[in-house]
């Protein structure tokens, strides 16, 4: 019997329907054991799938954790783009909302937060995750870095003698601060504080008040 355009379609659907279902089920597990709670037989009970159809999609926990590591990496980098794609042409505004949507759901939440810190674990033994990982932390960097070059300076502004890399550095630096501390700390910010928290830092590195070219986070 002849297999028929939609048959594939469909199968291929099916497949990405299941591969979806064991990313959603291993990345809480990642979040609590780091990589070893990728085990191929608790993530089936999870996505409610059989071992069988599992092994389908990945043949061991590695590849599972690997697998999940690149899709929380590609949720989070796409989050960013789609802050850019509705953010002011002001430049200054512009890095404004970059850091804001850097520092709200879904780049910052339980959800994102506990599975990244499983996979920093495992960073030192697995180069495909320490390639996600390094990805990710570089792609944020070269937009702070392109963001920054593109705000206007004053004439003898001390920021310009700084490299343009070294400076996106100082910015992703401070906006991990309140990245890592609000998911641990909630109740320790007041709404719409944390991402004020990483646009005032960023604001007095590259010299514009990124507060005052953006109305403030709801």
């Amino acid at each position: 019997m002849a297999v028929t355009g939609n048959h594939r379609k469909l199968s291929r659907e099916g497949e990405t329907a299941q591969r979806d279902a064991l990313m959603a089920a291993a990345l809480p597990g990642i979040a609590k054991g780091g990589g070893r709670a990728a085990a191929l037989r608790a993530v089936a009970r999870r996505a409610g799938l059989t071992p069988g159809l599992i092994r389908h999609c990945v043949q061991s926990g590695q590849d599972l954790t690997r697998a999940a590591c690149g899709r929380l990496v590609d949720r989070m980098m796409a989050a960013n783009l789609k802050g850019l794609d509705t953010s002011p042409v002001d430049p200054a505004a512009r890095l404004a909302a970059f850091v804001a949507a850097l520092l709200r759901p879904p780049v910052i939440d339980a959800e994102t937060h506990g599975p990244w810190a499983g996979f920093i674990h495992r960073l030192r033994i697995d180069p495909q995750i320490r390639l996600a990982h390094e990805a990710a932390c570089l792609a944020c960097r070269d937009r702070l870095r392109q963001m920054g070059a593109a705000l206007p300076r004053p004439a003898g502004d001390a920021t310009l003698r700084a490299p343009a890399v070294a400076i996106a550095i100082a910015c992703n630096a401070v906006i991990d601060g309140p990245w890592l501390q609000a998911p641990a700390l909630p109740a320790a910010f007041a709404a719409g504080e944390i991402p004020r928290t990483g646009q005032t830092p960023v604001g007095a590195i590259v010299n514009p008040d990124l507060l005052s070219h953006l109305p403030e986070a709801p």
